[in-house]
């Protein structure tokens, strides 16, 4: 471990730590089909990068294309994967991802193209799709938009009708996210609605998620599970309502059919240096013979001090995730987080958010120009004593048995970043999990060590 320390300290980490990308416009995203480039029509209005011929080539009146690209080589080593518990827990593995796409507007109508090449190397003891995808079609859809005004303006109004295979983000990702840390992101085949006016937006969708299959132009949407919903958003309040499928769902060591319904709302915001994001959800619904009743509770509070020296910005989070009160009854009250990012609390993220509640102050500073940093300590109990914890896709990792303590563990990570480019950024995060006594009353309990190096090269 000493020597994966010394490597972080002279490499750099995730775009987390900044608040915004380093060039404009507009900022890019990780879904890409959001990034409206329509402004850089005249030339003169182009900021004189490399890449501005692609980011609007005129095709013919009213008809313009946009190219674009990510290559992403992510290394990850771990010590004692899952407290030393896993298949492979000293394992080092890369990851290695290219995602072009074209964006083609005609008038109203657009489509929008995103293959994929996600290949792992050394993962143990083998990849699965999530590592692994080979060649295949990430987004591939087909929208047009009435009105006056595209989704993404706060004035006037538009709707957009959008239909095939698509990454979804709602708020922060509690939920539905796009799960863009691992290898292989997640996509949704489906339909979808896009309103705004007068600065509201909303959203309705009706979707099922693919599921990466192991080999070239093989994933397919799920047959198990369906997601539909409607999510509004206005001045710094969301509203929504989420409907979730799965016939083949798992809860305690039961396969069964589970019909949930999430409402939730979420407040957020930022004024004189401080920023805030709260959010609540209810769960009710059932599985196989049992009644849902679930929820949860986050909240992250933080102020940024501008004039200090690096910039630094204080955030402090804290989270409630029901777990099941008593195995064996009518009831199931383990929340269902159904698709959330891919890296929940953080870079090394071995639980997910079921059963818990955590504690995670953090800092973001600047360390020199296009140099970011950020150190984080996290701690974690169970929400419930008869419910185990959960990995972030909700399989059981660890089950209650007899342990009678709610301390999962802390943990503590630092991260570095370097701009070295408009286009490329050079990433590194060191981090270290110490169990807490309900791992060591259940199983192995070393401490999980984990260094990430990571170059993302985007345009």
């Amino acid at each position: 471990m000493r020597k994966l320390a010394l490597v972080s300290l002279v490499l750099a980490t995730p775009a987390f730590a900044q608040d915004r990308e380093p060039w404009q416009p507009p900022t890019l995203t990780t879904t890409r089909y959001d990034e409206d480039w329509s402004t850089m029509a005249d030339p003169a209005d182009r900021p004189g990068r490399w890449s501005d011929n692609l980011k609007y080539i005129p095709i013919a009146d009213d008809a313009y294309a946009t190219v674009a690209a990510e290559l992403r080589v992510r290394n990850e080593s771990y010590r004692n994967n899952l407290w030393g518990g896993a298949a492979a827990p000293n394992d080092g593995y890369q990851w290695v991802r290219f995602v072009p796409s074209v964006d083609l507007h005609v008038g109203r109508v657009r489509a929008f193209i995103q293959p994929i090449a996600a290949y792992a190397i050394g993962v143990a003891p083998s990849p699965s799709p999530i590592d692994q995808t080979r060649v295949d079609m990430l987004q591939a859809f087909t929208d047009v938009r009435i009105g006056e005004a595209g989704t993404n303006s706060p004035d006037g109004y538009g709707v957009t009708l959008r239909a095939g295979r698509q990454m979804i983000s709602l708020g922060t990702e509690r939920l539905v996210g796009t799960r863009y840390g691992p290898n292989t992101p997640l996509a949704f085949d489906g339909f979808r609605a896009l309103a705004s006016l007068d600065g509201a937006t909303l959203s309705v969708f009706a979707v099922r998620p693919v599921q990466p299959g192991p080999s070239s132009f093989d994933d397919r949407r799920s047959r198990t599970k369906m997601l539909w919903g409607v999510y509004l958003t206005r001045h710094g309040l969301d509203l929504y309502y989420l409907g979730f499928h799965n016939d083949q769902a798992r809860f305690g060591g039961v396969v069964g059919d589970e019909v949930r319904h999430s409402v939730g709302a979420r407040v957020f915001g930022s004024k004189n240096g401080w920023h805030w994001n709260a959010e609540g959800i209810y769960q009710f619904g059932h599985f196989t013979d049992q009644t849902i009743s679930a929820w949860t509770m986050g909240t992250e509070f933080g102020h940024k001090f501008p004039t200090a020296p690096g910039a630094p910005d204080a955030t402090l989070r804290f989270n409630i995730v029901s777990g099941d009160r008593h195995a064996g009854d009518k009831s199931l009250n383990t929340f269902n987080a159904m698709f959330p990012k891919g890296k929940y609390f953080g870079e090394l993220s071995p639980i997910g958010p079921y059963n818990i509640v955590s504690l995670n102050p953090r800092v973001a500073f600047t360390v020199a120009k296009n140099v970011s940093a950020s150190l984080a300590g996290m701690a974690y109990w169970r929400f419930s004593k008869a419910d185990g914890i959960y990995d972030i896709p909700g399989n059981l990792i660890r089950a209650p048995g007899s342990a009678n303590s709610r301390f999962i563990g802390k943990e503590v990570e630092g991260t570095l970043a370097w701009q070295a480019t408009p286009d490329l950024e050079l990433s590194t995060s060191l981090s270290l999990f110490s169990s807490g006594s309900f791992i060591r009353q259940t199983g192995p309990s070393r401490t999980i060590g984990m260094l990430g190096l990571e170059a993302n090269f985007r345009f």
